[in-house]
């Protein structure tokens, strides 16, 4: 049973900063892809970013400059680090883990991120 934990949403004012965290646990192997995708009331669920086991990473035009991921491959973990936020950020944030080569992907149950105005 393969588990991803999240952490660090909350409530923030604009312009502030949150780090999310994810980790991964379980029996789980060969951790390919790992991300961020977001959720607001009555959106699609949309891609943040995303970062590959070699560190290639990649962001939507919405968050570019603003918000920067890393991992710990040690640690089978994933950061989000999110910076100069704005109300349109509000979202419930979900970690995504692709592993075995994208054959098995994993979801978090979401964590809620809320910026005031």
């Amino acid at each position: 049973q393969v588990q991803l934990v999240e952490s660090g949403g909350g409530l923030v004012q604009a312009g502030g900063s949150l780090r999310l965290s994810c980790a991964a646990s379980g029996s789980i192997f060969s951790i390919n892809l790992m991300g961020w995708y977001r959720q607001a009331p009555g959106k699609q669920r949309e891609l943040v970013a995303v970062i590959t086991s070699g560190g290639i990473t990649n962001y939507a035009d919405s968050v570019k400059g603003r918000f920067t991921i890393s991992r710990d491959n040690t640690k089978n973990s994933v950061y989000l680090q999110m910076n100069s936020l704005n109300p349109e950020d509000t979202a419930v944030y979900y970690c995504n883990v692709r592993s075995g080569g994208g054959f098995y992907e994993y979801w978090g149950q979401g964590t809620q991120v809320t910026v005031s105005s």
